[in-house]
């Protein structure tokens, strides 16, 4: 037997909750350290670190603590460090008393990531609020890829910097009895179409009711284009849970006046 739509939900909203009260999940996460080519401290870690090569790099010395997340042989890192993004098919994390440290690129710029297991936001984390179930919620769409292919959007950033989002096209449906379309993202699939679809979208109830925007994705369209886009499912950025995170805002068009009074609310904390 099968689970329900409603079984389905639950489920995955007992996913995210978990996910996000992780040790090292998005509440975890106590700073983004963007580097330069010149070393510099890392306030609350040991050694120098600076970006060189397309790698996070750090200078260590023994007993500094820090050990490389599946190096294999469990040994601490000492001298020269140089740790792989997460971009990279490979990517490189390490660890220091607990915290995990993740190295990132964006737009050819790197940080480091610490994740600590003791931030105060984990620490007070009570769940996330959700509206109840609805099947009303989820509605047929149709996607449109653009006709000159994936096209970059500039759009602001949650760090107040605005980033190249890279979208596909558009997914159009209807709610509340009018039509409306959303550009989208998309994974991309080994035949070279769509896969699934993703987009940042803001609504009647954002910065009310929920978050100031969130994130939904759909399964792959079939051949004619056709998806599902279930708004009990849409769920809250990263940065909901640290303002260390880089999330893109809605693109033009993506801010709906409906109230969409499904999917995930609010961090809720005690």
């Amino acid at each position: 037997m099968t689970d329900t739509a409603a079984e389905a939900w639950q489920r995955w909203t007992e996913a995210r909750s978990a996910a996000a009260g992780a040790p090292h999940g998005p509440l975890a996460l106590t700073g983004t350290h963007w580097l330069e080519p010149a070393p510099a401290e890392i306030p609350g870690l040991p050694g120098r670190w600076w970006a060189e090569d397309g790698a996070v790099c750090a200078e260590l010395r023994a007993g500094d603590g820090v050990h490389v997340e599946g190096g294999g042989d469990g040994r601490e890192a000492t001298g020269r460090l140089a740790l792989r993004p997460d971009t990279d098919r490979r990517p490189q994390n390490a660890a220091l008393d607990g915290k995990r440290l993740v190295p990132i690129e964006r737009e050819g710029e790197l940080a480091l990531r610490v994740f600590d297991p003791d931030a105060p936001a984990r620490a007070a984390f009570a769940g996330i609020s959700v509206y109840p179930y609805a099947p009303d919620w989820a509605v047929p769409a149709v996607f449109t890829p653009f006709a000159d292919g994936a096209q970059a959007l500039l759009v602001e950033n949650a760090d107040g910097r605005a980033r190249p989002l890279t979208v596909l096209g558009q997914v159009a449906f209807t709610l509340a009895g009018r039509p409306h379309t959303l550009t989208v993202s998309g994974t991309g699939a080994p035949d070279g179409s769509a896969g699934r679809l993703s987009g940042v979208i803001a609504d009647g109830t954002s910065g009310r009711e929920t978050y100031r925007f969130r994130f939904v994705t759909l399964p792959a369209p079939d051949a004619d284009g056709h998806t599902v886009l279930d708004f009990n499912r849409a769920f809250l950025p990263p940065c909901a849970f640290a303002d260390h995170f880089i999330c893109p805002f809605p693109p033009p068009g993506n801010r709906l006046e409906t109230a969409v009074e499904a999917g995930e609310r609010q961090v809720v904390t005690v």
